[in-house]
């Protein structure tokens, strides 16, 4: 047995060590303020008790600053949370705590289940237990050990949880102080470490082990991070992201609606198709002269979807259809299309097509259908039917390059009509199960590396990239377009996919220059992604304050007296021949009343009328979210509105002619 083991650190350095060294004495041996700042250790990348032993291999000391260590508090925060529970109401059993995205959950077994009241109280008691500062400590006891000392303290659950550990697994204890639960671990040295800036969020029920058959329990939701700054962040994006909601929105603005007649299905009110409409129509507009616009049906017979793969990779996702009644012989079975691409490529298919064409682009507002279980379903954002921004370029391997690049440059600059600035473009790579030969593979990933290069060079720095091992499709490579909204939350919306599979499954070929019949390379791409979940998206990054471009009613005009009524016509029909969505208010109601409720609903302009304003054909132009009003003449607001609501790539178009005549 080795005396001693070999540690390299960060910087490159190696040094011995007796063996039997725990990662404290390691810390210890560079300084006594590192011992104490330490809360773990990462042995060849794998974080481990600061108490463990350490072997030979890379170290990392790890602090409450490091990335890593937010795990480690949110893990120890759960374990106080299950002490403190249990302080309080002796009894209670645990079960299980796991860290979650944002934060931790523990699952209780309560005879009277938690209620929101409970929360302050239970994290009161946590406070004092972090304050208590006492030592984690770890013991390795064996399954007889671990089942008789939680059976004897009425921890079913925890027997269960003993019973399910794999035969020659440890099981491991945590103590902290007295209290102790079954974990795999690791944790922090002590309690004292987790820190104050935690919160317990909510409560809810949960089916123990996630089966419906099973008892409930109820669940505890918390957060927890390094520093108050951090936490106090973490809330306020919450309660933004509240006042955001795009479901509450809709409802305020009468935008669209949801009903159990339909799950998973929008009902689009006037107002919310409008705004739709003109997210198609701007879509439409900035793929004119690029790309035929298609329509694929949106029932197949399965065996297109048998040919394509999806019967057999998606079927438990897509929507079968039969025919009804029983005077038919027709039993053949049909599906909803979850999406367009096999439409597409028999589009493509249909005539022989020449190298000289290519590349051939197809697009389509595709409605497709994908099943979501009915937990997973949240307003607009997921659905089980909507409409793709889709696209399917078909190329030659020569051309990829190319077409990556022109994809990108449209998806910025879409997201840059929209306000969206800060992008991240990530090339997800080969993942372990595909289709296609590894040179395949080679080609396609070094023509999007050397695409992502370029992407990153020509945006000097805006544009930020990165890679995703092993995230692609199985059937080839694929960018992904992540944008950031107003309160800095991150949003997947485009991407471009190379794909090897479809075209070889359809037998989809072109005549090349040597009279030869090629597979052509064909691209995936969407920029908005779901067009309904885009417009979630927008009302969201928004706040309903919407650009005027885009808001479904951009102005009311609204009288202060009937005198007015007349004039403040004249004014709604000049700002309609102005190209401007318009309502009038001429009700018997006092100006104020009628600004505030035209503000709940989101309208982004008011204008005021009264008896001065007829005489002198001016009006008061008030800004939704302002308290101020703005005075100018009718044909001064009427050029400045209709300016205003031009959406940006028609004024980019009118520019371009302007400085062309120049």
């Amino acid at each position: 047995m080795s005396q001693s083991v070999s540690l390299t650190f960060p910087d490159g350095s190696v040094r011995s060590f007796a063996a039997g060294t725990t990662g404290r004495d390691v810390a210890e041996s560079i300084s006594k303020s590192l011992a104490k700042k330490a809360v773990a250790i990462a042995l060849d990348g794998t974080v481990r008790d600061l108490s463990d032993p350490v072997t030979d291999g890379k170290i990392e000391i790890i602090t409450r600053s490091d990335d890593r260590a937010l795990e480690l508090i949110r893990h120890d925060t759960a374990h106080v949370l299950a002490e403190a529970v249990q302080e309080l109401w002796p009894g209670t059993q645990v079960t299980i705590g796991p860290v979650i995205e944002n934060g931790f959950y523990y699952d209780f077994a309560k005879n009277e289940p938690f209620t929101p009241d409970d929360l302050p109280v239970i994290e009161k008691r946590m406070r004092e237990i972090i304050q208590r500062n006492k030592p984690f400590t770890k013991e390795i006891w064996s399954r007889e050990k671990a089942r008789e000392v939680f059976a004897a303290k009425g921890e079913n659950y925890k027997v269960e949880l003993v019973d399910a550990i794999p035969e020659g697994q440890d099981l491991k204890i945590y103590y902290q102080g007295d209290w102790f639960d079954l974990c795999r671990g690791p944790h922090m040295a002590s309690t004292g470490q987790i820190g104050n800036a935690f919160k317990l969020m909510k409560v809810a029920g949960a089916y123990w082990r996630g089966d419906s058959n099973n008892p409930m329990l109820t669940r505890i939701y918390g957060t927890a991070f390094a520093e108050q700054a951090d936490l106090d962040n973490y809330l306020h994006i919450l309660a933004e992201a509240e006042k955001r909601d795009h479901r509450r929105l809709g409802r305020e603005m009468d935008l669209f609606h949801f009903q159990e007649e339909g799950p998973g299905v929008v009902f689009w009110h006037g107002k919310g198709w409008r705004m739709f409409q003109t997210l198609v129509s701007y879509m439409r507009r900035r793929l004119q002269g690029d790309y035929q616009e298609v329509n694929a049906p949106q029932v197949l017979d399965k065996s297109l979807w048998e040919t394509s793969g999806h019967w057999g990779w998606y079927r438990d996702n897509m929507f079968k259809v039969t025919v009804a009644g029983d005077d038919t012989d027709d039993d053949r079975v049909f599906a909803l299309k979850p999406m367009n691409c096999p439409g597409h490529i028999q589009i493509f298919k249909h005539g022989l097509k020449s190298y000289r064409e290519l590349p051939i682009r197809l697009a389509e507002f595709g409605a497709v259908h994908r099943y979501e279980p009915s937990g997973a379903l949240h307003g607009l954002m997921r659905v089980r039917g909507f409409t793709q921004d889709d696209a399917h370029i078909f190329c030659t391997d020569e051309q990829m390059a190319a077409e990556c690049l022109k994809i990108n440059d449209l998806i910025l600059s879409v997201y840059e009509d929209f306000g969206f600035k800060e992008i991240v473009v990530k090339l997800s790579t080969r993942p372990e199960k595909r289709v296609g030969s590894d040179e395949l593979w080679d080609r396609a990933e070094s023509v999007m590396m050397d695409v992502l290069k370029t992407i990153e060079a020509q945006s000097e720095g805006r544009i930020k990239t990165g890679i995703l091992p092993g995230e692609g499709a199985f059937y080839g490579p694929k960018f992904e377009y992540t944008l950031k909204d107003a309160i800095g939350r991150e949003w997947q919306c485009g991407t471009t996919q190379v794909d090897f599979n479809l075209p070889e499954r359809f037998g989809a070929f072109y005549i090349d220059q040597h009279s030869e019949k090629t597979q052509p390379v064909m691209i995936h791409r969407a920029i908005c992604g779901s067009m309904e979940r885009f417009l979630g998206i927008l009302i969201e990054n928004f706040a309903g304050h919407m650009p005027l471009w885009v808001s479904p009613l951009q102005v009311v005009v609204a009288t202060i007296t009937s005198e007015a009524d007349a004039y403040g016509e004249e004014v709604a029909e000049a700002l309609r021949d102005a190209g401007l969505d318009v309502e009038t208010d001429f009700r018997n109601e006092k100006i104020n009343y009628k600004i505030r409720e035209h503000s709940v609903t989101k309208v982004p302009v008011i204008i005021v009328c009264g008896k001065k304003e007829a005489e002198e054909r001016s009006v008061n132009i008030r800004r939704l979210g302002s308290q101020s009003q703005t005075s100018m003449s009718l044909d001064e607001a009427i050029a400045s509105l209709a300016l205003e609501a031009t959406p940006p790539d028609i004024l980019r178009k009118r520019e371009a002619r302007r400085v062309k005549a120049a």
